[in-house]
Order: C-alpha cells, then sequence, then structure tokens
C-alpha cells in the first residue's frame, strides 16, 4: 500500500523505518544478498527513491544498520560495567558481547563477518562504542596496578577477539558439545581476563623486573576478584 506523504521534518523518523524495515528483512532471510531496497522500499510503503535520499546504496544501507547494531551492543555491555571489581566489569561487558550476539545470531554474522569494504562506517562505529569502552576499563586495570602498564589497545583487542571467537563459534557450531554455553563463555573469558594478571606477577618476578611485585596471595586475591561472587580469596 502506497504511503501517504509524510509532513515535513519526518525525515528522521522516515530513516528510522527504513532501518527497522531492514533489520527485519535481514532477521526474516539471514542473508544480505536476499534483502534489496526494492525490498525494503515496499516493506516500509515507499517506492526506492525515497530510500535513496537516506542512503546512497544498499551498501550504505547496512553499514547503517550494523552500526546501529553496535551501539546497542554497547549499550548493553555498559549496563553491566559496574561490578562489585573493575576486573569483574571487564568479564560482565565480554559476557554481555556474547550474550548480544547469540541473541541476534543473523545480525551477528553481517556485522562482523561481512565483507569489509574501504570506508565503511561499521569498524568506525565498533571503535568508537563498544570497543573504546573495553579498552577504558583496560585502562583503569593498569591504573590499579591490577594489568601490567603496557598497550590499552592490544589488550582490550585480546578481551575483544576471545568474546568474538565464543560467539561465533557458538553462532556457526551450535551442535558441539559445549555443555551450558553461558558457563562456557564465562570460563574462556575469565581465563583471557586472568591472563593479563598473570602476566604481571610473571613479569615482576622476572630478572630484571620491578623491585616492588605482588605477593603470592595479593596476585591469587586479584585473580579470585573475577569470581568473587562465588568464591572469597581464602587462606
Amino acid at each position: 500500500m502506497k504511503r501517504r506523504r509524510a509532513p515535513r521534518g519526518s525525515g528522521d523518523r522516515l530513516r528510522d523505518e527504513i532501518l527497522d524495515a531492514t533489520t527485519a528483512l535481514l532477521l526474516e532471510t539471514g542473508s544480505a544478498k536476499a534483502v534489496s531496497i526494492r525490498a525494503v522500499a515496499q516493506r516500509v510503503g515507499v517506492t526506492p527513491p525515497s530510500i535513496y535520499l537516506h542512503f546512497a546504496d544498499k551498501d550504505a544501507l547496512l553499514d547503517a544498520v550494523c552500526a546501529r547494531y553496535f551501539d546497542k551492543l554497547d549499550e548493553e555491555m555498559q549496563a553491566v560495567s559496574e561490578q562489585p571489581s573493575t576486573v569483574e566489569g571487564l568479564r560482565a561487558q565480554g559476557l554481555a558481547y556474547v550474550r548480544f550476539a547469540l541473541r541476534n545470531p543473523q545480525l551477528y554474522r553481517i556485522a562482523t563477518m561481512g565483507e569489509s569494504r574501504p570506508g565503511s562506517d561499521v569498524d568506525v562505529a565498533l571503535d568508537s562504542s563498544a570497543f573504546v569502552h573495553l579498552r577504558h576499563t583496560v585502562e583503569q586495570l593498569m591504573a590499579e596496578d591490577v594489568y601490567p602498564a603496557g598497550d590499552s589497545t592490544a589488550v582490550a583487542l585480546e578481551l575483544l577477539t576471545a568474546a568474538h571467537g565464543v560467539a561465533s563459534m557458538l553462532i556457526a557450531k551450535p551442535h558441539l558439545p559445549w555443555g551450558d554455553v553461558e558457563d562456557f563463555a564465562d570460563r574462556v573469558l575469565t581465563a583471557v581476563c586472568l591472563g593479563q594478571i598473570t602476566r604481571g606477577a610473571i613479569d615482576r618476578d622476572a630478572p630484571g623486573g620491578p623491585d616492588r611485585h605482588p605477593t603470592e596471595r595479593t596476585t591469587r586475591c586479584r585473580a579470585r576478584s573475577i569470581t568473587r561472587s562465588s568464591r572469597g580469596c581464602g587462606p
């Protein structure tokens, strides 16, 4: 059915409707190739030229859908970032990433495993939202001397890579014997978070390392702070 002419100033609303329709088609078909400008226009109730007023082409439209996806991912990660300790907050963000991906597997595939194009806004959207907050949390851990000082971008990429690896494997190979997927994701991300604490302790104890280093108990307590909700540091 043909849509009535929109009142002046309603362009932003139409843009959102176009993105909603594109997202719905992606979820229904599970494929970016199955989505066309014509199909989106029909879903919204406008003509194809109306789509081009907001998006230069199909690639630009898909990029906008992916960018909005990453914005929503970032919101969910930030919603769980406040935890009893900073390292628990980092792990919680990683788990939120995996949960979000599993709830939206079709969009996740397109946003993270689709064809990369020069000039695409998708990577910019990720770098300026979820990733920048992961890096900020890593910087906090370095400032607290929980993580060894170093390249916060590289460490944040390690966690992002681990979260992406878990999410993509759970989506691509759901029939492997994962057991409880939440527990599996938690174990992997905990290992990655603990790895930096352990590396810092090893570096401090190495010949030529700083004189100031944590005792074995301190290192153990720092590591266990990730699972403080279920275990204490103990003797």
